[in-house]
């Protein structure tokens, strides 16, 4: 019986997949037309699964050496003989999978293995591979995974520059080369010489700038979901709506590929709810869980200030930073899969990264003794009515809090700084039981706030500053807007108001048969 898996290589055999085939078909296009490239993403993105895919769908056209620099190590890229010989052996173990390598190359490569004081060069390693090109009936294609492994390592750089010479002559004088050459990793080429050599005439110099430009986008769409729900469905008849539950999978990851596979894998082995509801206990397991992808991204964050400051400029300050290639900082978060370019903006690529970003960035905050977040965790039983939330309830305490604690302290604030505080509030009465989004965007493109969902049940919470009657109605309609995109009857507005004649009990309105419930602090 199939699996869903996050680890390691996925295949079609032994796992329920997304069908990728659209993607290989674009890839070996690349391939044909002889294009050197890198496939640069995230950790986890399906990199690995999709070469091992595109290993074996070019198998009667080319010969293709399918090899990863993970487990290498520094001491391989220490000099050229260590790096020759960690090579060569490399290609010797892919033997076992089939490779077949011409007996003349054979003794080449063992003769580089057996070297103790003559050095084996780079450039010996490489004639013997382009001999092994001229006399091969079938064209040869280099596969090279992780190559992360080589990050500051100038050897890497000198292996890159006779991949390109190669390359070039190939294009100029017609000398036999592979066909096609394909790095994967997370960390890019220009990155690498970034590293190495951080002066500002090099910092974006790419080694390797002979490479196509990939663009085929490796996220997970909703119909490819579909479809891989589709066959668990087969299998399993449990009865769900497929296309429903897939479109709420990839709102809530965008389509990478570990997180889509996270949430089908938790539901499949530990819920078996395959239901929106179910969806969302997964995502609330996942959040808590400690897992190596999680592990790497908040690493990143901790030794990356630059990158940090962006992060929280966009969840709290709510800027709008334009993408530009240029801007290092936000090219790491691009490159770790924090951020992505939405509309010629920078953002956080998916809502699971947001809520753990604010989780993280609010526990700060936390930490720092905040007292409306212990207000909150200290009354936490009153919200919750036979295992619901109240919102009514919570909001009217919201208000009673803020006002202890801020009057005659609070002065004006943007709707951001207005999140921030009542995400501190409602963190420590869900924490554990619900989820809670901030949704940057919908159909429509308008802005909206918070979504908390509780054990089956969505609250929409639109925040608001005072500035007026008009621009007051203009948030009630865009939140009954809201509202109706939700399939839901009844919203929530909370407005911070420094009127000192305001009405802080609640009060309800209806707009479009749609009730809200509207609070003011």
């Amino acid at each position: 019986m199939k699996t869903f898996t996050t680890t390691g290589v996925c295949t079609k055999e032994n796992n329920y997949m997304v069908d990728i085939t659209d993607r290989l078909v674009k890839m070996k296009a690349m391939v044909d037309a002889g294009n050197y490239f890198t496939v640069t993403r995230a950790r986890q993105y399906g990199k690995t699964t999709t070469l091992n895919a595109l290993y074996h769908y070019l198998q009667d056209d080319y010969i293709v050496i399918n090899l990863s620099f993970e487990g290498i190590g520094d001491a391989g890229f220490s000099s050229e003989q260590t790096f020759v010989k960690a090579f060569c052996r490399k290609l010797k173990r892919e033997t076992r999978a089939g490779l077949v390598i011409p007996d003349n190359i054979k003794i080449q490569i063992d003769d580089f293995l057996s070297r103790t004081e003559e050095q084996a060069q780079l450039d010996e390693l490489f004639d013997t591979l382009y001999d092994w090109c001229y006399e091969s009936e079938k064209e040869i294609v280099l596969f090279i995974d992780e190559v992360d492994s080589a990050t500051n390592n100038q050897v890497f750089l000198d292996f890159l520059a006779q991949l390109r010479d190669g390359y070039l002559r190939r294009q100029s004088r017609g000398i036999p080369t592979f066909k096609s050459v394909i790095l994967a990793g997370v960390t890019d080429i220009k990155s690498l010489k970034r590293k190495i050599r951080p002066d500002e005439a090099r910092k974006f110099n790419s080694p390797w700038n002979i490479a196509a430009d990939f663009n085929i986008d490796m996220s997970l769409p909703v119909e490819g979901i579909t479809g891989m729900l589709d066959e668990y469905e087969n299998d399993h008849h449990t009865g769900m709506d497929t296309a429903k539950i897939a479109q709420e999978i990839y709102d809530y990851t965008s389509g990478y590929p570990f997180l889509v596979s996270r949430i089908c894998q938790i539901i499949d082995t530990e819920l078996n709810i395959w239901t929106v509801s179910g969806i969302s206990e997964a995502v609330k397991r996942i959040l808590l869980e400690k897992n190596p992808l999680f592990d790497s991204l908040m690493g990143k964050v901790y030794d990356n200030k630059p990158l940090s400051d962006i992060l929280q400029s966009i969840l709290f300050s709510g800027e709008r930073i334009a993408y530009n290639i240029y801007n290092v900082a936000a090219m790491d978060g691009e490159m770790y899969g924090f951020l992505t370019n939405k509309d010629g903006a920078t953002v956080i690529s998916n809502r699971i990264f947001e809520v753990m970003l604010y989780n993280y960035y609010l526990s700060l905050n936390e930490m720092k003794n905040s007292p409306i977040s212990r207000s909150a965790s200290d009354s936490k039983e009153m919200f919750i009515e036979g295992g619901c939330l109240n919102m009514n309830r919570l909001l009217e305490h919201y208000i009673t809090v803020f006002d202890d604690i801020y009057e005659g302290k609070a002065e004006s604030f943007s709707e951001e700084e207005g999140r921030r505080r009542f995400l501190l509030f409602i963190r420590p009465v869900i924490n554990g039981t619900g989820n809670y989004y901030v949704e940057s965007r919908t159909r429509n493109n308008e802005r909206m706030d918070i979504v908390i969902d509780y054990l089956g049940e969505r609250f929409v919470v639109e925040l608001k500053i005072w500035r007026g009657e008009a621009y007051h109605e203009k948030g009630e309609q865009q939140l009954a807007n809201y509202l109706d995109y939700y399939h839901l009857d009844k919203g929530y507005m909370l407005t911070y108001s420094f009127n000192k004649s305001k009405n802080t009990s609640l009060t309800t309105k209806t707009i479009q048969d749609k009730t809200l419930i509207e609070a003011f602090v």
